[in-house]
């Protein structure tokens, strides 16, 4: 015999609708047009760089032994998302259940792979939170925490970067002076914005919502104003919580944040020695120096931009041209397309679901 539902659930029903209604709601930014861009600009540049790396009879040298290794970089694959599954759970206090944090992370990359960089898959897993009965206040700064942890990360990249390129070319010279300059501007870009969201998050909430104050008094988001002022103050509260959470929390969540971008930087690395041997180390160096310049690719999903940068950073480390196109084209299917195909399936789950039904009575 079932219940009615209490005020608890009654708010994040209300929550769930009047996200979906705001300007930023998921229904506005993934689209067909996204999706058929996204997979556009990537084939072709798949297409571009296989045709530019051709060598006849290429595929005779492909040593069978290697080629389990493939099967390595798909579990790579699931792994990372599983750890960012892991991840997220672990911020809400297992409020998430397992299952629907995976369903999130998918939605999420889903989400990234065929939006702009400026838009990226936040909106979406913002939604996709309230749709598991996540306050949208809670929602957002999960989402910022996590943003936070990876600048920690960034911020043990970054040094790693700068001291081993006195030793090794992590850069390729192939980028040439404007590349290197930019790299180096990602990288103090990365720094200064860890600080300061660093500084919002754990020195000074209450900056957040004073940010949040002034956006919402424009006049096209006049009707949001008094629902986003209440979430601002859930979000300083949030936030205060995390604060006051042991250390050992943020240790647990930063190890979980660094097993994820170390299952990143190795699935190009485990595919380009599935197909033949290459100096692993700097292999590895190459990959995250290349992944770090992946999010300045605005393209949605990086999609034209990923497949180029795959080209600069890691042609020169393989011996034979011609496995520099099925070493993208391997990569890309992995990363990209499988995550497409899932993504889908979890974003539809959540699209097609009412509300009424996202929050058990």
């Amino acid at each position: 015999m079932s219940t009615s539902p209490d005020s608890t659930e009654l708010e994040q029903r209300s929550v769930a609708r009047e996200f979906a209604e705001l300007p930023g709601a998921p229904y506005s930014f993934i689209s067909w047009k996204y999706l058929v861009i996204s997979i556009t600009l990537s084939l072709a540049s798949l297409a571009a760089v296989i045709a530019f790396t051709y060598t006849p009879g290429v595929l005779e040298h492909l040593k069978p032994k290697r080629l389990p290794g493939l099967f390595l970089a798909v579990a790579v694959s699931l792994l990372r998302v599983a750890v960012a599954a892991a991840r997220i759970r672990f911020l809400s206090d297992k409020q998430i259940g397992r299952m629907a944090s995976i369903r999130l992370v998918l939605s999420w990359d889903f989400a990234s792979a065929v939006t702009p960089s400026t838009i990226g898959g936040a909106p979406a897993a913002t939604y996709a939170m309230t749709r598991e009965g996540v306050s949208l206040g809670k929602s957002a700064i999960i989402i910022l925490y996590g943003v936070l942890l990876d600048q920690m990360w960034y911020a043990i990249a970054v040094p790693i970067l700068l001291i081993s390129g006195v030793y090794f070319a992590v850069v390729p010279p192939e980028i040439g002076l404007v590349g290197q300059a930019t790299m180096i501007l990602i990288y103090l870009g990365l720094i200064v914005y860890g600080v300061l969201l660093a500084y919002g998050l754990l020195v000074n909430p209450s900056a957040i919502k004073s940010i949040v104050h002034v956006v919402f008094k424009l006049p096209l988001l006049k009707r949001f104003r008094a629902k986003a002022y209440a979430e601002a103050e859930n979000i300083e509260e949030y936030s205060n919580q995390l604060n006051g959470r042991p250390f050992a929390f943020l240790m647990k969540a930063f190890f979980l944040t660094v097993l994820s971008w170390l299952c990143r930087i190795a699935l190009p690395v485990i595919v380009i020695l599935s197909l033949l041997p290459a100096q692993e180390f700097l292999l590895i160096l190459r990959s995250l120096s290349m992944h770090l310049a992946f999010l300045v690719v605005p393209t949605p999903g990086g999609s034209g931009g990923v497949e180029g940068l795959f080209y600069l950073f890691m042609e020169p480390l393989i011996s034979r041209e011609g496995f520099v196109g099925l070493a993208v084209f391997l990569w890309r299917i992995i990363s990209y397309y499988i995550s497409i195909g899932l993504g889908i399936m979890a974003m539809m789950w959540y699209l097609n679901r009412p509300v009424k039904e996202s929050f058990p009575h």
